[in-house]
């Protein structure tokens, strides 16, 4: 009897283990499977990730010391942590992904699970040691991963090379293809999309699909995708560190390359804004003696960098561009602006929105009119732009226009969203989080956004207690209304308290300012 009562909690502690295990390794992939950002995600959320999520298996321990009514109900307790700890995919913003990498990890994580069981099986009749060594394990299941993740390194790191030497070899069995590199802060994957279907009209084209702007995620999209027929490829390329470009571009080893923006984002990992020009002109410096490399002339960072490669720059403000986007109309119904090259003036029209996407487009403009598109073509081709999911995507809700720009957010981008919303008529309504991964200047940076957002928006919903702290701050020091201020604890509670929010016959303006994955 005593053997079956131990088995059964041994059974409902594995349950309970298991669903627990899944949570973690999702947090390890959205946090990039990479082990310093897990160690920091695990300390920042010590008590929800660590303690919240094991209270019924610490109120199962002490009753683990107790004969059968104890065990069983510590059994019970054990079922329950199961039960509320279990896998919500529907409710994930970005479910797990089980990846070729996922399952062998899952596999490493079983077999410490078999010691770790074993071991307890072999000090059954001892309960002052099964009894808190489960326990324990159960707690550090986060660290489970992180082993798991060390065990496997080595076959990772094996099987991730001969992925890579596979790529190029591809590539390189390809002279002919024209290799653009695609970077920056903010702005990559829009100026992707619009060169794709500008390029297009003349070429064919492959692009890394989404954000697959990783070494991994680039070199998948060319083992899968690229053909022979291919004569152009479009390698958006991401960073959080430096080094991060520089790696991709021994891989695809780019032609030419556009930086479309360089500022504060990512400063948890790059400490510096330094160190971010520093890794988006590694792209720069990756080119060959005539690579062309194509820079956002707007952006004051990018023009303190003296070029070494033959450059081609672009922008709507200053004037001194290459190519410069001129007398740009923004209204809720799209975008006009006027472009000069080849001695003529070209009027382009598109249904996008914001002056930020007639900067992405004058990118794109420069970049395929220089590998040979006419312009009389990207005239036609900008018409036919759509827009890029989540980023200033205008959406018709039930009851309200919603401009969606919540792929990710930062200070330029979050300023340039609220210009936008600014443009339409209507009860304009901010939902935001606010930004993150900004460093030391997260706060300060957020409480600016607050005051910018109070000179247009009529309401504002902020997302999360703690992250909407220095928003609601920055709101209060512009003298903004308290009443119009709504805090939520999610995004869902969020969109309910705009939906109450009564604005008689105007319509509502709604935009959708960042929208934080599920580790945040």
């Amino acid at each position: 009897m005593e053997l079956f009562v131990f088995i059964f909690v041994l059974v409902c502690w594995l349950l309970s283990f298991v669903s627990h295990l899944v949570w973690y390794m999702h947090m390890f992939q959205l946090n990039g499977y990479k082990p310093h950002v897990q160690k920091k995600w695990l300390k920042t959320n010590f008590l929800p990730a660590i303690v919240g999520r094991n209270l019924a298996v610490l109120a199962a321990l002490p009753l683990l010391f107790l004969w059968k009514p104890g065990r069983i109900i510590a059994a019970l307790l054990l079922l329950l942590s199961a039960w509320l700890g279990r896998p919500k995919p529907k409710q994930a913003k970005i479910p797990l992904v089980y990846t070729a990498r996922v399952k062998r990890m899952f596999v490493t994580c079983g077999l410490l699970t078999a010691v770790c069981i074993a071991a307890a099986f072999l000090f059954r009749y001892t309960v002052p040691v099964w009894a808190p060594f489960l326990c324990a394990f159960h707690c550090a299941g986060g660290l489970v991963i992180l082993l798991a993740n060390f065990i496997n390194k080595p076959i990772e790191k094996s099987i991730n090379r001969w992925y890579v030497n596979d790529a190029m070899k591809m590539l390189k069995a390809m002279p002919n293809l024209t290799v653009v590199g695609i970077t920056g802060s903010y702005g990559k994957t829009s100026v992707k999309f619009f060169l794709r279907k500008l390029l297009s009209a003349k070429y064919n084209v492959l692009m890394t699909p989404e954000s697959y702007n990783t070494p991994m995620g680039v070199v998948k999209t060319i083992r899968q995708s690229l053909r022979p027929t291919h004569e152009i490829f479009l390698c958006e390329m991401g960073a959080r560190n430096v080094g991060d470009i520089k790696e991709i571009c021994d891989i695809v080893e780019p032609d030419c390359g556009i930086i479309t923006s360089v500022g504060p984002q990512h400063l948890e990992s790059f400490k510096s804004v330094e160190n971010v020009i520093k890794t988006k002109f590694e792209l720069r410096d990756a080119l060959p003696v005539d690579g062309t490399v194509f820079l956002n002339w707007d952006n004051e960072y990018i023009r303190t960098q003296a070029s070494s490669r033959p450059r081609v720059t672009y922008g709507i403000e200053k004037g001194d561009s290459d190519y410069t986007a001129y007398d740009i109309s923004v209204s809720a119904a799209g975008s006009t602006f006027k472009m000069k090259a080849d001695g003529k003036e070209y009027t382009f029209t598109t249904r996008l929105i914001g002056s930020h996407n007639v900067l992405n487009i004058a990118g794109a403009i420069a970049c395929a009119h220089t590998l040979g598109v006419p312009m009389e073509m990207l005239v036609r081709q900008v018409k036919l732009l759509e827009s890029v999911p989540h980023r200033l995507q205008l959406v018709k809700g039930n009851n309200a226009l919603i401009i969606d720009d919540a792929y990710n957010s930062n200070p330029s981008g979050a300023k340039a969203a609220l210009d936008t919303l600014a443009a339409f008529d209507g009860v304009k309504v901010l939902v935001t989080p606010g930004m993150v991964e900004l460093g030391e200047k997260q706060a300060e940076l957020n409480r600016m956004f607050g005051s910018q957002a109070a000179a247009v928006c009529d309401y504002v919903v902020l997302v999360g207690e703690k992250q909407a702290e220095p928003i609601y701050a920055g709101l209060m020091d512009a003298g903004y209304p308290k009443e119009k201020i709504f805090v939520e604890h999610d995004l869902k509670a969020a969109l309910k308290t705009v939906e109450n929010i009564r604005t008689g016959d105007k319509q509502k303006i709604v935009l959708l300012e960042n929208d934080l994955p599920d580790n945040f």
